[in-house]
């Protein structure tokens, strides 16, 4: 019989240079020091994504009242909470299972990041079609970090001295806003200021992708070139 059973994959390198990478590594390992053992990495990708649930809560409900946008003002941080933690966790107790936490981590990641800007869609605050752009740049991002390290072996975690929560916090900023200023519609024809915020996130994503990929692309064809026949 063939022993179908695969290899263990080959540890990516993680390329993490965001702003604030250092400190928030600082706090993330003070927190896995004094996490109970009761909380495992699975019960914190499961809190991560009660977080997203929040925020999509949050953003579909301020269609009844602004205030609705606490919620998910709150639920940026239960998802920072479980999506930073838990495999920070998993890397502190050396429990990694690179295969089984990949996949599902990165699988939560793009349906957390569904229910994010779809919420935003469905607030008074940000067209849909326009939240649909982003969510187009955060995939294509996605596609390109996950063929990296399929061909080149980085996981690279940030982009232009940004990541995830960076991000996040920008989100937090603008749902801040979004509070105090209202809809803000008409100030752009039928866009708001939150649009065009919005677009210029998913845009730089889009371009971003671009970009990288012809960046990698040369950097493969180089190391991948075929010398010349001389037979």
């Amino acid at each position: 019989m063939t022993d179908v059973r695969q290899a263990p994959p080959a540890a990516l390198a993680r390329i993490q240079q965001n702003w604030l990478a250092v400190g928030e590594r600082q706090i993330l390992n003070w927190l896995c020091a004094r996490m109970p053992a009761s909380v495992t990495p699975d019960k914190l990708t499961i809190i991560g994504m009660v977080g997203a649930v929040m925020i999509f809560a949050g953003y579909v409900a301020s269609n009844l009242s602004p205030e609705w946008l606490l919620l998910a003002i709150v639920g940026y941080g239960v998802q920072w909470f479980g999506d930073s933690l838990d495999g920070s966790l998993a890397r502190f107790r050396r429990i990694e299972r690179p295969s089984y936490g990949y996949f599902i981590d990165h699988s939560c990641d793009g349906l957390a990041n569904l229910l994010i800007v779809a919420g935003m869609g469905l607030s008074p605050f940000v067209t849909m079609d326009i939240a649909m752009i982003a969510l187009a740049g955060y995939l294509l991002m996605s596609i390109h970090a996950f063929l990296s390290a399929r061909v080149v072996g980085e996981l690279r975690l940030s982009y232009l001295a940004a990541g995830p929560t960076e991000l996040r916090l920008v989100l937090i900023g603008m749902t801040v806003m979004m509070m105090v200023l209202g809809s803000g519609r008409g100030l752009f024809g039928s866009w708001s200021g939150f649009d065009i915020l919005v677009g210029a996130i998913g845009g730089t994503l889009i371009l971003l992708f671009v970009g990288q990929t012809l960046i990698t692309g040369r950097k493969l064809a180089a190391a991948e070139a075929r010398p010349p026949f001389n037979g």
